[in-house]
C-alpha cells in the first residue's frame, strides 16, 4: 500500500474527504519525524513505538573486492510492533499464504 491507497482508505472509513484525509496523514507523518528529529521516541498503544538509535563509526567490507571501507556514524529510525500489530501480522493465514510464495519460484 502507498500513500495515496492510504489516503482513500482512510477517507472511506472516516467522513473525511481525500483532501481532508491526506492533510491529517501529512500532520500526523510530520509530527513523528520532528518527534523522533529532537530524539524522542513515539509510542503508539497497541500499534508500535518509533525510536532513534546512535550508531558509531565502525569498518565494513565491500562484499564484491573485499576492501574495508569505513562506515560513518549516524542516528538510525527504529520500529517495534505492538502486542496487537504483532499478533495480527503473525497469523496463521499469512504465514502459511508467505511460506506458499516463497517456495513459488
Amino acid at each position: 500500500m502507498n500513500k495515496k491507497e492510504l489516503v482513500k482508505q482512510i477517507s472511506r472509513k472516516t467522513d473525511l474527504t481525500q483532501r481532508e484525509a491526506n492533510i491529517a496523514i501529512n500532520a500526523m507523518l510530520e509530527t513523528i519525524e520532528k518527534t523522533l528529529a529532537a530524539g524522542e521516541k513515539v509510542t503508539l498503544v497497541d500499534f508500535g513505538t518509533f525510536d532513534v538509535e546512535y550508531r558509531k563509526a565502525r569498518k565494513g567490507r565491500n562484499p564484491k573486492t573485499n576492501v574495508e571501507i569505513p562506515i560513518e556514524e549516524k542516528i538510525v529510525v527504529k520500529f517495534k510492533p505492538g502486542k496487537e500489530l504483532a499478533s495480527k501480522v503473525n497469523s496463521p493465514k499469512l504465514i502459511h499464504q508467505m511460506k506458499q510464495e516463497k517456495f513459488k519460484n
